[in-house]
């Protein structure tokens, strides 16, 4: 029995060692560019070209073929996608998935909508990857995930709203309250949704602010995933601050791929985080 976890790229995951794992691309168009999110892209140079064009830009989800192409070949698949409320790659993975069950009679594919992105997409390999480790088998898995998903989190920290305002992600009033300089906006996902919640002049403030909101929302020292679009340096900073009050936590900080980048723009912070039940 072949096991394998497939994601789209807005994991910002392109290897996950101990495990068969692919990946297929999400891409952000420009009137002049295609940027397809996979290994080898230099994103500083598209979040700044991107940045500076006056054209729309948009996101493109993996089609159907991309998703079987990545199924190939396996007999057991968790298919792991970023939020349905806000792309159409659950939708494509859903009906590659019937389609590869058809085609492959005994295969099984689960896709699972993380309703969130980035870092809580990686707590939710993980964990699959844990319980594979474990041999545990598939329905066991399927269950232990859906359960696994009303104990993780996902919050941001972001300078700038210009692109998912552009592509109705958010209240263009709010991102303009963002573009004020030195605010950042501290917000969460709801049920698949971005929801801004706070305003926060300066970085340090945004952090302090960040970590409370992790408590409030169950955080007592589980796994945290924060991502960053070039700035390690507040990644750090929030790390050292989780560390001071919890020593024994997992923390993890990785660069945020082209996706994660579009809609995180400069200096912003996606986290991923464990609840106390989890």
């Amino acid at each position: 029995m072949k096991f394998r976890i497939v994601s789209d790229s807005s994991s910002n995951v392109f290897s996950l060692p101990g495990v068969d794992y692919a990946h297929v691309p999400l891409k952000i168009i420009t009137a002049k560019t295609e940027y397809v999110d996979k290994p080898g892209l230099d994103i500083e140079k598209m979040v700044t070209e991107i940045k500076n064009t006056k054209s729309k830009s948009s996101t493109s989800c993996p089609n159907v073929e991309e998703w079987l192409a990545a199924f190939g070949g396996a007999d057991r698949v968790f298919a792991v996608t970023i939020t349905s409320k806000l792309s159409g790659s659950c939708a494509a993975a859903t009906e590659a998935a019937a389609q590869y069950e058809a085609e492959n009679p005994g295969a099984c594919v689960f896709v699972i909508d993380s309703l969130s992105t980035g870092p809580e997409m990686r707590l939710i390999m993980e964990k699959i990857r844990e319980h594979l480790d474990f041999g545990h088998s598939f329905e066991h898995i399927k269950e232990s995930i859906r359960e696994y998903q009303q104990h993780t989190k996902l919050l941001f920290c972001l300078e700038s709203l210009t692109n998912l305002a552009r592509n109705g992600r958010v209240n263009p009033a709010v991102a303009k309250i963002a573009g004020v300089l030195g605010i950042r906006v501290v917000g969460a996902a709801n049920e698949g949704v971005l929801q801004p919640l706070h305003k926060c002049r300066g970085e340090a403030k945004a952090l302090d602010t960040i970590f409370s909101e992790m408590k409030a929302r169950g955080f007592s020292g589980g796994k945290v995933s924060i991502s960053h679009c070039f700035n390690p340096e507040a990644a750090e900073s929030l790390k050292k601050k989780i560390l001071s009050a919890f020593p024994k936590c997992r923390v993890r900080i990785e660069p945020c791929a082209a996706l994660c980048s579009f809609y995180a723009e400069r200096g912003g912070l996606i986290i991923g985080f464990e609840d106390a039940l989890a």
